[in-house]
């Protein structure tokens, strides 16, 4: 409400004046105006809204003047001051903050501050700062200092097991009713390398006790075995690199710098020691590094094949050629097409030769097996069952079908133009039975 600098202000006004012959009147442009009350009394009102926040005081210049013949005037101000209503909310500087912190942070440390304002005066104006928290949720890693609005890490964090911590801030003034607003704070745990490296393979626990076994005639590049390591930390704290620390021939071995492979760095000689024992050292590139060992047992062997030798080669597998696999399989369908055409020529050369030697009709086949007093089935058919030559313990391989039994008696012609056929097709499937 508007306040007055004194609780009285006195204007001088002639004795002979005449009645309404006094005006008051304001100077300047002000959102005030002058009301007459009653004789010689006015009153000071608010023309238009006012803010504060946009101007706090007001001097209100009044001036009265006669109407004589010298007009007489006197002036007075008067001091208006604009109490403060709580009509805004506390803004913060950032709608997000972003802070870090380092991993295993003793707890107390400061890291950064949320900053905010309120436009408001007094208790309006005057912001504090909190958390917000749900119900039941557990207490935050970071803290927010109600007054100032620093923000500390209340206990050590740790990378692997939480990467960044978001809380939702808080400012509120001390209106009645009181007005806030939130932001939102993110702190990151940057990684220290306080992990090292964990050796998967070979197993410390002497699963790999028995160790890995080279033939004698391993050449340069055989691989031996693979060190496999991890690292829980991040980025550089987490590069892995491998060693050979101490070999019972330190000429014969290497390991691959990235890679964790233990090969042969030469031909494996026959002067060489029948056991070695490896130690493969891993390290990370932590600032300090931290390190993990590996031991290895190899043992040299004979008796490995060639093709055991060129898979451990140090030169990984191709891809297949494309164009000799087509070679492949066209050299396949030629031989293919070559046993046919043998197999086809062989029987049709046989039977001109059984046509030209004994020429003759060929007899009608019987109705039934009961027509025919040859063979001893009681089909239109015989069969034959053969062994291919080298078979063990008379196994089973082979059935041939024959050529139907013909009828005694058939003339001398007949029988043996029934005997050149069944040659023939026998020529065939001693053929075939012989190929495969």
């Amino acid at each position: 409400m508007p306040v007055f600098s004194r609780e009285v202000y006195e204007v001088r006004v002639a004795e002979n004046s005449p009645p309404g012959q006094l005006v008051c009147a304001i100077e300047g442009d002000v959102p005030f105006s002058l009301t007459a009350a009653f004789a010689n009394h006015y009153e000071l009102r608010t023309s238009a809204a006012l803010d504060r926040e946009t101007t706090a005081e007001y001097n209100v210049s009044i001036v009265a003047t006669d109407w004589g013949r010298a007009r007489l005037s006197a002036r007075e101000s008067v001091s208006v001051r604009i109490a403060d209503v709580n009509d805004n909310a506390p803004r913060f500087t950032q709608a997000a903050y972003s802070m870090s912190v380092s991993e295993n942070e003793a707890g107390a440390v400061r890291i950064g501050s949320v900053k905010a304002t309120d436009a408001d005066a007094g208790a309006n104006g005057r912001v504090r700062y909190a958390l917000v928290r749900e119900e039941g949720e557990e207490r935050p890693a970071v803290s927010v200092d109600a007054e100032s609005g620093a923000v500390s890490v209340v206990r050590p964090l740790d990378y692997e097991e939480v990467r960044a911590v978001e809380v939702t801030v808080r400012a509120a003034d001390g209106g009645s009713p009181p007005r806030s607003a939130t932001a939102l704070l993110r702190v990151l745990v940057r990684d220290e390398n306080d992990n090292a490296p964990v050796v998967l393979h070979p197993p410390a626990d002497g699963g790999a006790a028995l160790g890995e076994l080279v033939p004698r005639r391993a050449r340069a590049g055989y691989l031996v075995a693979k060190v496999v390591a991890v690292d829980a930390d991040a980025g550089q704290n987490a590069w892995l690199c491998y060693e050979l620390a101490k070999a019972t021939e330190p000429g014969l071995f290497r390991v691959g710098l990235h890679s964790g492979e233990v090969r042969t760095a030469r031909a494996v000689g026959e002067r060489d020691a029948a056991r070695h024992r490896l130690v493969v050292l891993v390290r990370d590139r932590g600032r300090p590094p931290r390190s993990a060992s590996a031991t290895l047992a190899v043992a040299l062997a004979d008796g490995f094949s060639e093709g055991h030798l060129r898979a451990s080669e140090e030169a990984p597998a191709a891809e297949p050629d494309g164009r000799l696999t087509l070679y492949l399989s066209v050299c396949l369908a030629c031989v293919s097409a070559l046993f046919v055409a043998g197999a086809a020529a062989a029987v049709a050369a046989k039977v001109r030769r059984a046509r030209r030697g004994e020429p003759g009709t060929l007899p009608t086949f019987p109705q039934s097996a009961a027509d025919s007093s040859a063979g001893s089935l009681p089909r239109s058919y015989v069969y034959d069952v053969r062994l291919a030559a080298g078979t063990v313990n008379s196994e089973f391989r082979f059935l041939g079908p024959l050529l139907p039994c013909f009828p005694a008696g058939l003339p001398q012609g007949a029988a043996e133009q029934r005997s050149s056929l069944c040659s023939a097709f026998n020529v065939l499937f001693d053929f075939v039975f012989d190929s495969g």
